[in-house]
């Protein structure tokens, strides 16, 4: 049964996400690098740990969504459907708020409800570490991975004067 609902998720999924870029993302240009080219950053870097995610997955860029797979490195959540969903719960934890992002928590727990312990902790998750959701990692990517990813996990101290 849950195959049958997955495979639900990821029809209305490739109906929506070409919407979601035109609508969403119109604003946004693709980066200019592609998997190859990720794959010739120095090691360490995260230009390098999004190649080998790309390799290792048999995933390619969509253009306009590379974050989203930045999202994946640094959140540490996997790809299968229920940790895609995981990952909007994380998201909106961290402050993203918009119409796709919410209907894709309504209709993932709807459909996916038994995860709802995983989908509550990834919220947790994104209210503790820096608000990212709104970074454009393409910068980013000559940047130590393992410092960034520490620096995103720690919330902002809060300050007292």
């Amino acid at each position: 049964m849950k195959k049958i609902r997955v495979q639900f998720l990821l029809f209305v999924y490739d109906k929506t996400q070409k919407l979601y870029r035109k609508y969403f993302k119109k604003k946004k240009r693709q980066w200019q690098f592609n998997e190859r080219q990720l794959l010739e950053f120095r090691e360490d870097s995260l230009g390098r740990k999004l190649g080998e995610f790309y390799h290792k997955h048999g995933f390619s860029m969509i253009p306009k969504m590379e974050n989203h797979d930045v999202h994946h490195l640094i959140t540490g959540c996997g790809t299968n459907f229920e940790d895609e969903i995981a990952m909007q719960y994380l998201l909106l934890g961290n402050g993203k708020l918009n119409a796709h992002l919410l209907a894709a928590i309504v209709l993932g727990t709807l459909i996916l409800p038994e995860y709802m312990k995983i989908y509550f902790n990834a919220y947790r998750k994104g209210q503790t570490m820096r608000a990212f959701y709104e970074w454009d990692f393409e910068g980013l990517l000559w940047q130590n991975f393992e410092h960034l990813k520490d620096f995103i996990q720690q919330k902002d101290p809060v300050v007292l004067h």
